[in-house]
């Protein structure tokens, strides 16, 4: 298994992939993750992105109470990567805390406020993902 993971931390440095600087992406994420989106010029839209990922929500509102729900649709192994990563996040860093606070604070539950946390961490994946189609493009 260690061995494993040293050719895969091997691949992704070779790839030159900026993933990795994210807070609670290593390598082996980094590599589920570009191995589940392949080219991201396929995808228009961190909206569009975020469907693909199944962490788009859902409205689920019925009469006067306005909510959404999760997405069980889209790649679930690119949302497995993104729950990865937002458990890594809430373990480690204050800021991460900070934010499923002030959605609990704004009276959604804990399950609802991750979902959010999903949400926010796959527009954060799109943007860093983006600079790299665009130097491919320039070097072609």
């Amino acid at each position: 298994m260690k061995v494993i993971r040293g050719q895969i931390a091997l691949k992704i440095k070779e790839s030159a992939t900026t993933l990795t600087e994210l807070r609670g992406v290593g390598p082996v994420l980094a590599a589920k993750i570009l191995g589940e989106v392949g080219d991201i010029g396929r995808i228009r839209s961190k909206a569009a992105f975020a469907m693909l990922n199944g962490s788009a929500p859902l409205l689920a509102s019925s009469g006067a109470t306005n909510r959404h729900r999760l997405n069980r649709g889209g790649n679930r192994q690119l949302n497995s990567a993104l729950h990865m990563i937002a458990v890594s996040c809430l373990r480690t860093d204050p800021d991460t805390r900070a934010y499923v606070a002030r959605r609990t604070g704004e009276g959604k539950s804990k399950k609802e406020a991750l979902r959010c946390l999903k949400r926010h961490l796959s527009n954060v994946v799109y943007r860093q993902m983006l600079p790299e189609l665009r130097e491919l493009a320039i070097a072609a």
